[in-house]
């Protein structure tokens, strides 16, 4: 087990927070270190993460790990057709000893809910997130109730279904912070997976201890806070967000709400790396999982079978980064 995180005097730093993490969930996980570094990230800017990949690489089983090494609790919801939006967010049930009703909260109302094959429910139950998501409460029967804090939905996705499935809108997706692509693992990866669980089959979320607690988040997110932006850091992001609106093959770019994850990621990024400051490569490393799954392609674009992710690199390369001067990233002199 590693070493628990916890608040002192001097606050959590983000990158000891990170490194417990990390650390524990390889125990069970393997080639997954890029994946925990975003959904940390998410975590401290009080985002939301999308995981796509095919079955069986290990999406809903990296999220129950993240949520136990980081001591939060955690549900997990299978979403289904039939799943109604009130079997998210709870209702009110009639007690008849009592002759009252009942509030029955529902399993949004946990720290970390991984919402599995997110695309598998209908429209209306998808819907029912949006406001858990975006104001972090839900409305049962005109009663408006806070969800916890920390508060997180890591939601996974099938790529390659195409029955019964309900691709999320637009406005849906925006709500994630970061969309992550699981890939196949490679060779060296998968015989270390196979010799692995050759050798304690039991693996699995059991297996990780928890080194972090709600309090070292919540505190760890106030040092994130202390990041320093320079201005041309800001202008970049600026200019990456507006070239996916000018970009050619795409009909609808990214939208203020991306601008802000770009620097709130990029200030969480820096502190994960033990700096107090944002360098330019803080904001390249954000720019496919945060524009990936904003971007509407243009009818061209599709019919050419242009990829959102050519589009994101295309990006990337096109518009300059500023300068790499430390004494203009770093911000001003303490006085």
């Amino acid at each position: 087990m590693s070493d628990v995180v916890t608040p002192t005097g001097d606050g959590v730093d983000p990158s000891t927070l990170f490194d417990a993490i990390r650390s524990e969930t390889n125990r069970v996980l393997v080639g997954s270190d890029d994946q925990l570094e975003y959904l940390t990230i998410a975590l401290l800017i009080r985002g939301h993460v999308l995981i796509e990949g095919v079955p069986g690489v290990a999406k809903t089983t990296m999220a129950t790990l993240f949520a136990r090494a980081s001591g939060m609790e955690s549900t997990r919801i299978q979403l289904t057709p039939d799943l109604l939006p009130a079997d998210l967010t709870g209702t009110q049930i009639y007690r008849e000893a009592t002759g009252e009703f009942e509030l029955r909260r529902g399993p949004i109302f946990s720290n970390l809910v991984v919402a599995d094959e997110i695309n598998r429910a209908t429209p209306k139950t998808q819907s029912a997130l949006l406001e858990a998501m975006g104001e972090r409460h839900v409305t049962i029967d005109g009663e408006t109730l806070s969800l916890p804090s920390p508060f997180m939905v890591v939601a996974t996705q099938n790529p390659i279904e195409m029955e019964g499935v309900f691709a999320l809108p637009e406005a849906q997706r925006d709500r994630f912070t970061f969309k992550l692509t699981v890939d196949l693992p490679a060779r060296d990866d998968e015989r270390a997976i196979l010799d692995r669980f050759e050798s304690d089959p039991t693996l699995g979320p059991e297996s990780v201890d928890p080194v972090v607690f709600p309090a070292a988040i919540r505190v760890a997110r106030k040092s994130v806070a202390s990041v320093h932006v320079s201005d041309p850091i800001r202008e970049y992001v600026l200019d990456l967000v507006a070239a996916s609106r000018d970009h050619p093959d795409v009909a609808h770019g990214a939208s203020p709400r991306a601008t802000l994850a770009f620097v709130e990621g990029a200030k969480a990024r820096a502190a994960l790396y033990g700096r107090g400051y944002v360098i330019p490569d803080d904001v390249k490393a954000l720019a496919q999982p945060i524009l990936v799954h904003r971007l509407v392609l243009a009818t061209d674009a599709t019919l050419s079978s242009t990829s959102r992710e050519d589009v994101v690199e295309d990006i990337v390369t096109d518009v300059q980064p500023p300068g790499a001067d430390p004494d203009e990233l770093s911000g001003p002199a303490p006085h």
